[in-house]
């Protein structure tokens, strides 16, 4: 609702004097955001039809709310609004998006977050740096007065001082990312809020923390793209990938740091068991905990090649997981049927959406 409430208002706001007409609105989440089973209407379907409510459906960890934001805000705009004011292949249209679905998706969260899900849900993979949380601390409750007007000038204005970076990553040949869902799940406004609370009340060790996280985040980029753009690559493949396993166990060792001292579980001891036992594995680089942590989800960098692939599917069919102190244990660990893009938001062809009618 949110969403929606943003995204009309802008719409708006640029015509003021047009009655927004109604129309019929149906939402499809793709089967790799959910662990839920669900029915599959036609074989080649990307959708399923999970058969229970939103609250009760078993998120994957892959990001569906800002996915979810970003896609639903794109729709209504390009729906609404001429070209010639909103346009989903332009620099211009793109900017605009991400600016308001950052502010609709940080408001629907509690203002907390650093908004990258939303960022390369419009851009694609690329290094982010976060706006300033005081851009949208001011803005004023929707339907108060001054909203529209504020919306407006805070969406197209120059203040954002976002950094999108999108060269400053590449993606080696032969290198992929493989995102394994754990059927369990996390809160993440909640676990973001007390990471938050942490750092305000210990502030000389999460900065401390915090700076070197950063550092080692930009270590990893740097090195995949120097791997990407090397015209000659020296040693066997487990030699070559030595740094990236370094950088990626050190930035590991800090997450669990700053989940110690927080008392959050960003890397739970149950997916740092399954991390270390991927790790082992033939062709798997390394991997972590993304987004905000916790038990949703573990990524994993892998060798591009169908035999490590299937390999690494039967050992985390054969994985066994460990029980925690808490009494939580996590589900079926499997492959989800994604890998890593380096494009964002794009306008998709309506004939994958034929079999789900919206009526007339």
């Amino acid at each position: 609702m949110q969403t929606l409430t943003y995204a009309l208002t802008y719409i708006s706001s640029l015509q003021p004097n047009q009655r927004i007409a109604s129309s019929s609105i149906r939402i499809l989440a793709d089967q790799a955001y959910y662990s839920n089973p669900g029915i599959q209407r036609k074989a080649d379907s990307r959708f399923l039809d999970f058969n229970v409510t939103l609250k009760d459906a078993h998120k994957t960890g892959l990001g569906s709310s800002a996915a979810l934001v970003t896609s639903f805000t794109a729709a209504v705009l390009s729906f609404y609004l001429p070209k010639s004011l909103f346009d989903l292949q332009s620099e211009k249209g793109q900017i605009i998006l991400h600016n308001l679905a950052q502010a609709s998706h940080s408001h629907a969260q509690g203002k907390v977050g650093s908004g990258f899900d939303i960022a390369s849900a419009v851009f694609g993979s690329c290094l982010y740096k976060r706006f300033s949380p005081s851009l949208l601390s001011t803005l004023p409750q929707p339907s108060s007065p001054g909203f529209a007007t504020e919306l407006q000038s805070l969406i197209e204005g120059d203040d954002w001082d976002t950094e999108i970076r999108k060269a400053a990553i590449k993606m080696p040949r032969g290198l992929r990312l493989v995102m394994c869902d754990v059927d369990c799940g996390s809160e993440t406004p909640s676990m973001v809020k007390k990471v938050l609370a942490w750092r305000q009340e210990n502030k000389e060790e999460a900065d401390r923390i915090w700076k070197d996280l950063q550092q080692g985040n930009e270590a990893l980029a740097a090195e995949l793209t120097r791997l990407a753009v090397a015209d000659s690559i020296s040693g066997d493949g487990a030699e070559k990938h030595n740094k990236l396993r370094e950088i990626i166990h050190q930035n590991r060792g800090l997450i669990r740091q700053m989940g110690e001292s927080s008392g959050v579980p960003i890397e739970p001891p149950q997916q740092t068991h399954l991390l270390d036992y991927c790790s082992t594995l033939d062709g798997v680089v390394g991997g972590v905990v993304p987004g905000a942590g916790g038990y949703d989800a573990v990524v994993l960098l892998v060798e591009d090649n169908e035999d490590i692939i299937a390999s690494l599917r039967k050992s985390l069919e054969q994985y066994k997981p460990e029980d925690s102190e808490e009494g939580l244990r996590i589900g079926k660990v499997g492959i989800i049927g994604v890998r890593e893009d380096m494009v964002g938001v794009k306008t998709e062809d309506l004939s994958l959406y034929e079999e789900w009618p919206t009526g007339s």
